[in-house]
């Protein structure tokens, strides 16, 4: 009985780590277009906020780890590749962690602001279009 009881524990142990280790913390739920327009709000919110906000470093940490999350989650979904809004979501994603990666003290220059901006609109109208 005892040795019945241990195996059982040890399963529900398990299980429960198992469950734990698969939980989505991030927000990344699995819905592209959910997903993605919850990505263009957080990226928004990182390139509007002024350089002197004292909560700068943790908006861009939180962005960092949504283009993280989102690439992780979608880039080998291979029917969304031919999409319109993914492509232009890459670029975009692209674009900003690369300059957080190469100039992680600068802010973002206007003209990438700009260009990211008109990207992320552009995603945004192929989502509401369904492309």
């Amino acid at each position: 009985m005892k040795r019945y009881l241990t195996r059982l524990l040890a399963l529900v142990l398990v299980v429960t780590i198992g469950l734990i280790g698969c939980a989505t913390p991030t927000g990344i739920t699995g819905d592209y277009r959910q997903d993605t327009l919850a990505l263009v709000q957080t990226l928004r919110t990182a390139i509007e906020l002024p350089d002197d906000s004292p909560e700068k470093a943790a908006v861009q940490a939180e962005a960092r780890q949504r283009i993280n999350d989102f690439a992780a989650r979608y880039r080998r979904d291979s029917s969304l590749t031919a999409l319109r809004s993914f492509t232009t979501m890459r670029t975009a994603l692209n674009n900003i962690a690369g300059h957080y990666s190469s100039y992680p003290n600068r802010p973002l220059p206007e003209k990438l602001k700009q260009r990211l901006e008109q990207e992320l609109t552009q995603v945004e109208n192929a989502l509401r279009q369904g492309v």
